[in-house]
């Protein structure tokens, strides 16, 4: 079952949502109990909470997405390897036929 963070972000189905929240809501906990045991303030340690989830959860977001685009145009790239490799394999435009003499002499 999906779960619609506010109502627009699918958590299941959106690449690096889940992740995001999770790390936000540590980030949140971590910061908002740290200034609470800093301060004794409960207001204030409740705000630090809520701008912990917001910077944290972005921040993973951003860093995440980022990896998976490399991540996809890496995959891109060996994609068309693959295909290029099957294309020229034993060709006269394989990279890695050895060329004998009478090749050579030609090109």
């Amino acid at each position: 079952q999906s779960f619609k963070l506010l109502g627009f972000l699918d958590v299941k189905n959106v690449p690096c949502a889940r992740e995001s929240v999770l790390y936000g809501s540590l980030g949140s906990l971590v910061m908002g109990l740290g200034h609470f045991l800093a301060t004794s303030r409960v207001r204030r340690s409740c705000d630090v909470a809520v701008g912990g989830f917001i910077c944290t959860m972005l921040g993973y977001w951003f860093y995440c997405r980022y990896n998976l685009a490399q991540q996809r145009i890496q995959q891109r790239m060996l994609q068309e390897g693959m295909k290029n490799r099957i294309l020229y394999e034993g060709s006269y435009l394989d990279p890695e036929k050895e060329q004998t003499g009478s090749e050579r002499s030609n090109s």
